[in-house]
């Protein structure tokens, strides 16, 4: 995964408030993933347009005192693509 490259979701999949669990899910075909509220966090600002580097700025200004989220928002990026939520675009 590149700092340039875009995350988008895949279609069918989704991320929104569950109500009833009182948390953030991942909505797919096959069925729901419940988020920590980290998870939600770096998902909320996947939108298509935002690239994994803007998403670590944002995070890491909102977070100051968290040291840099930079690895683990990258970690938590990889596992969703490799969960299948997210797609990874290259930059053009």
């Amino acid at each position: 995964m590149t700092l340039s490259a875009v995350p988008c979701f895949r279609r069918g999949y989704r991320m929104q408030w569950e109500e009833t669990q009182q948390q953030h899910v991942i909505l797919y075909p096959e069925g729901m993933a419940k988020l920590n509220e980290s998870a939600a966090m770096i998902l909320e600002l996947v939108d298509g347009n935002a690239s994994v580097d803007m998403i670590i700025e944002t995070l890491n200004t909102r977070f100051p005192d968290a040291g840099g989220v930079d690895e683990d928002v990258i970690d938590f990026l990889q596992a969703a693509y490799r969960q299948k939520w997210i797609l990874l675009n290259d930059a053009k």
